[in-house]
């Protein structure tokens, strides 16, 4: 998924305070209370509009939002950037600011994502080794997210940002096809 180039700034900003030196923040502690805000958000329509009318005041904007921040018992750091986020109207953007805080944090700690497709579901040895071997290629820990495409014949296919790593028995069958079209 990309992201704003506003998102991503928010994000950033987000993940240096969480991050920095002198931070005690745990980041996916952070994200996951920032992420029980965003689900009381998104499942509340009058919430939602009251937080980003341009005609309720600020101040009240910022009471609600503490109050919920304090039923949810989220963090000072997590209530802050809720209300730096209410104050300059993005909360409407909370969802992707998050999704673009959890990829930048993990690739801080140097993490990459793996998004893994297979015509099966697989195993636990079978996700070991593919995790496995995605680290050995990549130099990397690898956060895996897997998936059961019925497209697939067999095998899978692998993306790690740009990089397709295609596994799949129409990927070799297609290579075979080139290899002895070339011949």
């Amino acid at each position: 998924m990309t992201h704003s180039a506003l998102a991503s700034r928010y994000a950033s900003a987000l993940v240096d305070v969480a991050m920095g030196s002198k931070s005690a923040v745990d980041p996916h502690q952070l994200l996951g209370e920032l992420r029980g805000f965003e689900e009381v958000l998104a499942g509340s329509a009058e919430l939602r509009a009251a937080l980003t009318s341009p005609s309720v005041p600020p101040a009240r904007k910022r009471a609600v939002v503490g109050r919920i921040g304090e039923k949810l018992g989220v963090s000072r750091v997590a209530r802050n950037f809720l209300f730096v986020l209410t104050d300059h109207r993005r909360i409407a953007m909370l969802a992707e600011v998050l999704e673009a805080f959890d990829l930048l944090s993990d690739e801080r700690l140097g993490f990459t994502r793996a998004e893994v497709s297979s015509a099966r579901e697989l195993d636990g040895r079978q996700r070991d080794a593919v995790s496995h071997e995605l680290e050995r290629l990549t130099g990397k820990k690898v956060r895996m997210r897997y998936a059961v495409d019925g497209g697939l014949l067999g095998g899978l296919v692998a993306r790690i940002g740009s990089t397709v790593y295609d596994g799949s028995v129409r990927g070799q069958l297609h290579a075979l096809g080139k290899r002895m079209a070339a011949e």
